[in-house]
């Protein structure tokens, strides 16, 4: 595979464009870049690895690679083809997703996949707030503080293989954030030459079952393509019950060429306690997100909990055209499981 060694720009204005940069730039008129590296091999195969600098595809941050995690991704609009050796192996690990309760009743193969746990430069996160939510990763107190307490660490994702647009840099310190010196250090003669530190594995062993990415669903919607991503973040005792709470990561995008704009918010969540909980309201994050061509997507995260270990929530945007047009987005229906944990063992947020 021949190496691409493009000079890489970003606007110090505003961030990558996301469908055709150069004739962008040339409508926008922006004159003042500076230049980030150059852009290294994009990998059809394999992973790309720790301290591998990057460009967000979509919402256009930099940003560096932490680790892997290996997901299964549950798309309703892909045919359940033959699987292959591997899926197989893991498939006994991983059954098929199926659910009746969201009106579908479609049993859909989760197929594995891989997602980065990344850094998001600081610089770029005041230019990518409308698109993206930067504290995208939320934690609970300890067990004896508030059930409501959570704690968020600003710039950290998830992100898809198929988003990471690597790069190289001659910089020693290309990235800002916080966390970077305290997990990677740099190591000249190395490619990529920041590797990780002991403080990246403790933390990453530690926090393991808050972090672990393991279900992504999807589905689209009249060229609204909707991605959940659920997190389980632990229980805590409220009275006499116990409340479980999860996070869920949602991503819209718009893979056609109309203009819309998310209106409402309609969501069911069923609880194994019995409970079936209607949830409705105008726009998400108190937002109503507009998916055009320059800018089609949009990624937010929000919590919910249950007085049960486990359940399942699914639901439909309301989108809305330029021409007024209106139509129900689904969200593709996902579990909501607890896992086993040790209530005496604090969580780690970074330090």
């Amino acid at each position: 595979m021949s190496r691409i060694t493009r000079t890489l720009t970003l606007f110090s204005r505003d961030l990558l464009g996301l469908r055709s940069p150069l004739s962008w730039v040339a409508q926008r008129k922006i004159s003042n870049l500076s230049e980030v590296g150059k852009l290294g091999t994009i990998k059809l195969q394999g992973n790309y690895e720790t301290g591998q600098m990057f460009l967000h595809k979509v919402f256009g941050y930099r940003g560096v690679i932490l680790f892997p995690w290996l997901a299964r991704v549950y798309d309703r609009d892909m045919p359940n083809k033959t699987s292959t050796t591997r899926d197989k192996m893991l498939e006994s690990e991983n059954p098929s997703f199926s659910s009746t309760l969201g009106g579908v009743g479609k049993e859909v193969k989760g197929r594995t996949h891989t997602y980065y746990q990344v850094l998001i430069d600081g610089r770029d996160c005041p230019y990518i707030t409308h698109r993206a939510q930067t504290e995208s990763v939320t934690f609970l107190g300890n067990h004896s503080e508030n059930t409501r307490n959570l704690y968020a660490i600003p710039g950290l994702d998830y992100v898809a293989h198929e988003d990471i647009l690597p790069y190289t840099t001659s910089e020693t310190n290309p990235l800002q954030h916080e966390l970077f010196d305290k997990f990677l250090m740099y190591q000249e003669g190395k490619e990529p030459p920041f590797v990780a530190q002991d403080t990246l594995r403790a933390w990453q062993e530690k926090n393991h079952p808050w972090l672990e990415l393991s279900d992504v669903h999807k589905e689209t919607t009249e060229n609204i393509r909707v991605t959940v991503i659920p997190f389980y973040m632990g229980f805590r005792e409220n009275q006499q019950n116990n409340v479980y709470w999860w996070r869920y990561c949602i991503r819209l995008e718009n893979l056609g060429e109309a203009t819309v704009q998310l209106r409402e918010r309609n969501w069911r969540i069923f609880s194994l306690s019995g409970t079936l909980e209607t949830v409705r309201g105008r726009g998400v994050v108190g937002q109503e997100p507009i998916l055009s061509s320059d800018q089609p997507a949009f990624q937010y995260s929000s919590h919910v909990s249950l007085q049960a270990p486990s359940g399942h929530m699914w639901g439909t945007f309301r989108m809305e055209r330029e021409d007024g047009y209106a139509f129900d987005c689904r969200i593709p229906p996902f579990s909501l499981e607890s896992k086993q944990e040790d209530p005496n063992d604090p969580q780690i947020l970074g330090n």
